[in-house]
């Protein structure tokens, strides 16, 4: 680890930590100020070797049992688990957790749904009836000559067998490509219901119940499809349905968004329901009134990380950053209030407001933090939660004592490409369509597709080989969409413009060019991964490339992952038949039965495989050399050299 010496003390180069110039800044400012952030605790505690592997059991009390990664089959643990069952355990719950997060986000949605629909919630409304129409008919409602609220109604029931249901199929199930839907009925591993297979798996995970680690595979693939083909695909189409399907928007991004002279307000989270109330707020003229009274321009609203990707794209609200940016931004001094709900929020993140006289609010019964305020968000009544978080804003601006030191750095990204847009983007208005796509990347202009997806990991340089990565893969023709942080972090580097096309390859720079779309397309939050899905689905659809997703020349990549979420989407597009690629860490012991099965074996079953490498150059490597391989299958391959830039080339791409 880089550090410099100032006088006694060593100081960490923040340039060690971070591509972002304005994360570097503040944690520049946090060294002067004395403030711990979770980079510095990345950097001070060593993670567990014998964790990290997966070669430790804590499932019951005898142990904990911790094997020898490097000698894997030498020993095992004290009920004679091996290091294949161990492994495979700890793997399942952590798509176990992962799948609950996603799929309660989507209940969550749904029970929103259920109560504007039967009138009981006036503060939401269904903004998108064709939506609706069409997320109807793909389950099989019909629609022709009906009352939207009838629609809405029948939608309901339908979709609450994603969670309820104990037998059968999920509804979604209707939209996967019949080949792969046979695959999984072969592997029997088509979901019935998220709270069966949830709860089965925990079950299997117990102390003495499922102990053969490819069994232990097949309900890892079965509970995962339930999140992307279920709860996440049910929390991504009744957020548009009741907010709005999103369509491309230029938007500002990183730090300097905030405003030194207005109330800067940051909502963190996942859940759109909270932001949305928090816009109408801000915009309420009794609270500017008071902003003003105070000092204040105006009201700034802000977002960060997934919640605020989901405004950004249907709202065009400004974005303050990534994962690894929101302790990052309270160094300021400028935020008033961080505003959060569920998921991906740092208990780190009181102390650090607290530093700065700024008020962390919790709004969740799911989420509460020791040291935060509680101000309890419920759908009947919203703005009683937004209108007290936007008062108390007020109040921390008009008693700033905190130094102010905002970045200058805002950039511009263009988001917002929901399955829908990609339609009417390629096809046009009377004619929306794949059918574009799929004719350019049998004609090679386009040579694959590749999902960019997830987090920020302190444990490597943020953003970094988010940003590598998808040079590499624009370089060589490859189609780039992204949800989560990984999108926030290619907008900092300029990648989602439309001029970035410059930067890609021949081909693809000649569609980009033609349609005016950038090569990285932005799509959401991480639980809108289900719009890939769907994505791939309507590729097979369209035709010509094969008649199961396992048959497309894509690939899937979380280069800098940290949650239990993202391995369940790992493992839900592995199991859809994506290969897919994680970076930073992989919790598996190389070379063992459930390695092998994880990154080979599953591919030889009709689905995807697992990939993994830190290296972004690597990883690019093995995405394209999978699209190749599908592309040769499908008797599309045309001779072509893969372009891998040496330094020198990867200087002349750098983008302000």
């Amino acid at each position: 680890m880089e550090k410099e010496k100032k006088g006694k003390k060593e100081v960490i180069n923040s340039r060690y930590f971070t591509t972002c110039e304005a994360t570097a800044q503040m944690l520049e400012k946090a060294e002067r100020d004395g403030v711990e952030i979770a980079f510095h605790r990345a950097a001070s505690m060593k993670a567990c070797p014998i964790g990290a592997d997966s070669a430790c059991c804590k499932h019951c009390a005898m142990g904990p049992c911790r094997l020898n990664a490097k000698d894997p089959y030498s020993k095992v643990g004290v009920c004679g688990a091996t290091i294949d069952t161990i492994m495979s355990r700890n793997f399942a719950r952590m798509v176990a957790a992962g799948c609950a997060a996603h799929t309660d986000h989507g209940m969550s949605m749904l029970d929103l749904f259920r109560e504007v629909v039967n009138g009981k919630i006036q503060d939401y409304k269904i903004k998108d009836t064709l939506k609706l129409e069409e997320v109807a008919k793909s389950v099989g409602i019909e629609t022709d000559g009906r009352e939207v609220i009838d629609i809405a109604k029948d939608l309901y029931k339908e979709l609450e067998r994603t969670y309820t249901q104990i037998e059968g199929e999920i509804p979604f199930v209707n939209r996967v490509p019949e080949k792969t839907l046979e695959t999984w009925r072969k592997l029997g591993i088509v979901p019935r219901g998220a709270m069966r297979e949830i709860m089965e798996i925990m079950h299997r995970t117990h102390m003495g119940v499922d102990q053969h680690y490819e069994n232990m595979t097949k309900q890892c693939s079965r509970t995962a499809l339930a999140d992307g083909w279920g709860g996440s695909m049910v929390a991504t189409e009744i957020s548009d349905i009741l907010f709005g399907t999103p369509s491309p928007v230029a938007i500002e991004v990183n730090m300097g968004v905030l405003k030194e002279d207005q109330v800067n307000i940051i909502v963190h989270g996942h859940e759109p329901n909270l932001f949305e109330s928090m816009i109408e707020s801000v915009k309420e003229s009794t609270l500017l009134e008071e902003a003003k009274k105070a000092g204040a321009k105006g009201i700034n609203l802000v977002g960060m990380c997934c919640s605020g990707a989901e405004v950004l794209v249907r709202h065009g609200i400004p974005h303050a950053g990534n994962f690894m940016s929101t302790e990052a931004v309270l160094i300021t001094g400028a935020v008033e209030v961080m505003c959060v709900d569920v998921q991906c929020i740092k208990q780190g993140l009181a102390k650090v407001a607290d530093c700065y006289g700024t008020y962390l609010i919790t709004t969740n019964p799911r989420c509460h933090i020791e040291g935060a305020i509680h101000i309890e968000f419920h759908d009947h009544d919203p703005k009683k939660c937004t209108d007290e978080v936007v008062i108390k804003a007020i109040t921390r601006f008009k008693n700033r004592t905190a130094k102010i030191e905002i970045p200058k750095r805002r950039d511009i990204g263009v988001h917002g490409f929901s399955h829908e847009y990609i339609q009417y983007m390629l096809g046009g208005t009377f004619r929306s369509s794949y059918t574009p796509l799929n004719d350019n990347i049998i004609n090679g202009r386009i040579r694959g597709v590749a999902g960019v997806v997830g987090c920020t990991n302190p444990r490597v340089k943020q953003d970094y080989v988010h940003v590598e990565l998808v040079k590499e893969l624009i370089k060589n023709d490859v189609l780039v969409v992204q949800t989560g942080c990984s999108q926030i972090a290619l907008a900092k580097a300029g990648l989602t413009t439309p001029e970035s096309a410059v930067l890609a390859g021949p081909g693809l720079r000649e569609v980009c060019e033609t349609v005016g779309m950038p090569p990285v397309l932005g799509i959401g939050s991480c639980v809108d991964n289900s719009r890939i899905l769907i994505a791939c689905a309507e590729m097979v659809k369209t035709g010509g490339l094969g008649n199961s997703i396992a048959d497309l020349p894509v690939a899937g990549a979380a280069p800098e992952w940290m949650s239990e979420k993202a391995i369940s989407i790992g493992q839900y597009f592995v199991a859809s038949g994506v290969f897919t690629v994680f970076g930073v860490t992989f919790p598996i012991v190389e070379n063992t039965k459930f390695y092998n099965l994880l990154f080979d074996g599953l591919e030889k079953q009709g689905l995807g495989k697992w990939g993994f490498t830190p290296d972004p150059y690597e990883m690019a490597r093995m995405m394209i050399e999978h699209i190749d391989k599908k592309r040769k299958a499908l008797g599309i391959d045309k001779a072509r050299d893969r372009v891998l830039m040496d330094m020198a080339d990867r200087q002349k791409l750098e983008v302000a």
